[in-house]
C-alpha cells in the first residue's frame, strides 16, 4: 500500500471525496483527515486522526527502545567481559539493571514523542497552521486509478506527496472491526 497526501481548505469538498471513495470501494479505514480544527472535521463526519497519532509517540517510543536495547546489551556485555556474573550475586543485578536501563529508555522515548509531531506529518505543519486540511488515502495498486479519478473531479485538493501507508492486514483488520461493530445490535 501507498499512502497519497492531498491539501484542501474545503472540509465540504473532502466530505464529498470521502464519500465518492467510500462508494467506489475504498474503505473508511484508508482515509483520514488532518487539521488543526478538529470540531469542524468531526462536525463534518470526516474521518479525523486520533490525537495521539498526531504526535511521534508511537515512533519515538519505537527509537528508545531501540536505543534501551542497546543498552541493555552493552550491560550485558560488560558485566560477561568484566566477568562480574562469576561473583555470589551471578546476573541478576545485570539483568535488573538491563532491564531498567531498556524500561526507562522506552518510557523517555515516548515522553519525547509526545512534544513533538508526527514525523510523517512533519512537512505540513506550516499548511496545517495557515488553516489548511491535508487528506491522505492508503491505497492498494488496484485502487489508484479509482483514487485518481476522484481526486480529477476535485479542483480543491492539491496532491502533496506520497509516504509509507498502513499496513494492509492492519486496514484489513480494522474492516472487520469494523464490520462486527456494525452487527452488534
Amino acid at each position: 500500500m501507498q499512502r497519497h497526501y492531498y491539501v484542501s481548505d474545503d472540509l465540504n469538498d473532502l466530505k464529498a471525496v470521502e464519500k465518492e471513495l467510500e462508494q467506489s470501494g475504498i474503505s473508511s479505514p484508508q482515509l483520514h483527515v488532518l487539521s488543526e480544527n478538529d470540531a469542524e472535521v468531526e462536525k463534518h463526519h470526516l474521518h479525523a486522526i486520533e490525537a495521539v497519532l498526531k504526535q511521534d509517540v508511537v515512533h519515538s517510543t519505537q527509537l528508545g527502545a531501540v536505543v534501551g536495547v542497546i543498552g541493555a546489551v552493552f550491560i550485558l556485555g560488560i558485566t560477561y567481559l568484566m566477568q562480574w556474573h562469576t561473583t555470589a550475586a551471578g546476573w541478576l543485578p545485570s539483568g535488573f539493571l538491563a532491564i531498567v536501563v531498556l524500561g526507562f529508555c522506552t518510557w523517555e522515548g515516548g515522553l519525547v514523542g509526545i512534544q513533538i509531531p508526527n514525523y510523517q506529518f512533519k512537512r505540513f505543519q506550516a499548511l496545517l497552521k495557515q488553516g489548511k486540511h491535508v487528506f491522505f488515502v492508503d491505497v492498494d495498486l488496484n485502487q489508484y486509478d479509482i483514487l485518481s479519478e476522484v481526486a480529477e473531479r476535485h479542483h480543491s485538493l492539491v496532491h502533496a506527496g506520497t509516504g509509507d501507508a498502513t499496513p494492509a492486514w492492519v486496514v484489513k483488520g480494522q474492516e472487520k472491526f469494523n464490520q462486527a461493530m456494525k452487527a452488534l445490535p
